[in-house]
């Protein structure tokens, strides 16, 4: 009889530590399926951020060829304006 009492704490003890060990199991799986969500959240932001960053490096290029075509004009038109003013002096005197 000691020896069928042994066995059943022997089959309980291992009963246990399957128990625990399906546990463990099952959190990883849910700490896997957390960290495969976070991962797609971020290959998410990380393409929409990607994205943005073209439009806007779009939009940078546009506002500088933009920039540089105000400064073509101001400047023509500054040379006309002293032009006139050479020639209103030319006049004067």
């Amino acid at each position: 009889m000691a020896t069928l009492s042994v066995q059943e704490e022997e089959v309980a003890t291992t009963v246990d530590d399957f128990g625990a060990l399906e546990e463990r199991v099952v959190r990883a799986v849910e700490v896997v399926k957390t960290e495969r969500a976070a991962r797609a959240q971020a290959e998410e932001t990380i393409e929409k951020l990607r994205r943005e960053g073209e439009e806007q490096g779009a939009a940078l290029t546009l506002a500088r060829e933009q920039l540089r075509t105000l400064e073509r004009e101001r400047e023509q038109v500054k040379q006309r304006v002293e032009r006139m003013l050479k020639q209103i002096d030319e006049i004067a005197s």
